[in-house]
């Protein structure tokens, strides 16, 4: 069973989000949490919320519990960017991109194996 959350629009680079995602990628939805509370990186911050998210789909409308729930993708792209201009000498503007990351996370649950191969 799949559960997912998505975040949009998102004033974060994908960049910073994308380092962040890549070092909690691998870790239980447990550890990602505490590993997401003590970074300091500023992906970190919409990381958390959309994962918090998804936990909270999974509590609310599947009646699963956290400890039952394992990270299966999370997927970071790429928001329209703001066009913004910095004024420069002799009335020049140098102009540059304030860029924003769409995030989605997709959570599964653990299924336990019996013992039995197919």
């Amino acid at each position: 069973m799949e559960i997912t959350a998505i975040s949009k629009s998102t004033r974060v680079a994908p960049r910073k989000v994308r380092l962040v995602a890549d070092a909690i990628r691998k870790l239980s939805v447990g550890e990602a949490l505490v590993a997401l509370s003590v970074l300091k990186n500023r992906g970190g911050q919409p990381l958390e919320k959309t994962l918090k998210s998804a936990i909270a789909n999974a509590l609310a409308n599947k009646n699963l519990k956290q400890e039952e729930l394992k990270i299966k993708a999370i997927e970071v792209g790429e928001a329209p960017a703001y066009k913004r201009f910095h004024p420069s000498t002799r009335g020049r503007v140098h102009p540059y991109k304030r860029r924003g990351s769409h995030i989605k996370i997709v959570l599964e649950t653990k299924e336990e194996n019996n013992g039995t191969k197919s």
